[in-house]
C-alpha cells in the first residue's frame, strides 16, 4: 500500500492544489503520514493494554480498537470524498 500511495500522491496533490506549492504540501503530507505511522500503533497498544488491565480477555482486547480504526477509516473516506480542487486562478502559470 505504501508504494501505491507514494506513486499516486504527487499527482493527486497536483490535481487538487495545482503545481505552485505541491512540494511544500507533499512535505506536510509525508510528515503527517509518518506521525500517524508512529502514533497509530502506540495508541492501539495503549488501548489494548488499558482493556487488559480492566479485565477484558486478551482474545477480545482488539475488538474496541478495530471499531476505532474502522471509524477513523470512515472519517478519512468522508474527508477525501469532500475534497474539491482549488480554483484555477490559484494555479501557477508560467510566463508565455
Amino acid at each position: 500500500m505504501y508504494g501505491g500511495g507514494f506513486a499516486t500522491i504527487p499527482a493527486y496533490l497536483r490535481d487538487v492544489f495545482g503545481t505552485m506549492h505541491v512540494g511544500a504540501i507533499h512535505g506536510r503530507l509525508l510528515t503527517a503520514w509518518s506521525a500517524a505511522g508512529v502514533l497509530g500503533p502506540v495508541l492501539i497498544n495503549y488501548i489494548r493494554e488499558y482493556q487488559i488491565e480492566r479485565g477484558v480477555p486478551k482474545a477480545q482486547a482488539y475488538s474496541v480498537t478495530m471499531y476505532i480504526m474502522c471509524g477513523l477509516l470512515l472519517i478519512g473516506f468522508i474527508c477525501n470524498f469532500c475534497m474539491r480542487p482549488v480554483s484555477e486562478k490559484h494555479h501557477h502559470r508560467s510566463a508565455p
